[in-house]
């Protein structure tokens, strides 16, 4: 797997074998760039697993990117995809609930949320109600929900701009409106 575009661009993006993750492939990501369009501001990935996603986005523009994932080993792949670059990137090992509130306490706004949690366990609702409830993202701020295709969920306050299905995957674009 590799950085599709922008500045790092080619740059190899190692991931896990493991069956707990699914690291979004490369068609699927550069369909979600491309839905995206430019990308600007802080970003968080939430269930980062390899960080494919943040990692692309600060390749593509985006001032820092903020990486949660709870698996050690996801971390530990992480901090070796991020090493060397020459952005603000700072990574944890939490629970996504934890690490959300500490972000707020934190005083922490991003523009851009990925959100791509384990399939069928019910988080997806959990993680947005939390995220319009601490008011971590900005107004026009935007998140990517990647689920199964079968997988259904009620997106909140957020307003959908944007839904796709690739295969088992399905990616849907939400934005804060003001």
């Amino acid at each position: 797997m590799r950085i599709i575009s922008g500045k790092y661009k080619a740059r190899k993006i190692e991931t896990l074998n493991s069956n707990d993750t699914r690291p979004t492939t490369d068609k699927v990501r550069e369909n979600v760039f491309n839905i995206l369009g430019p990308v600007e501001g802080d970003v968080l990935d939430l269930f980062a697993g390899s960080g494919a996603l943040g990692l692309e986005s600060l390749s593509r523009g985006a001032e820092s990117a903020v990486f949660i994932d709870g698996a050690g080993d996801a971390v530990g792949i992480l901090r070796k995809n991020a090493k060397d670059m020459q952005e603000h990137v700072e990574i944890f090992r939490n629970d996504y609930r934890r690490a959300l509130k500490a972000l707020a306490k934190r005083g922490r706004h991003f523009d851009l949320i990925f959100l791509d949690p384990p399939y069928h366990k019910g988080i997806v609702a959990d993680a947005l109600a939390m995220i319009s409830e601490l008011g971590i993202l900005d107004t026009g701020g935007r998140i990517v929900v990647e689920t199964h295709r079968d997988e259904s969920y009620r997106p909140g306050p957020f307003m959908s701009i944007k839904e796709a299905v690739y295969g088992t995957v399905k990616v849907n674009v939400l934005v804060k409106e003001g």
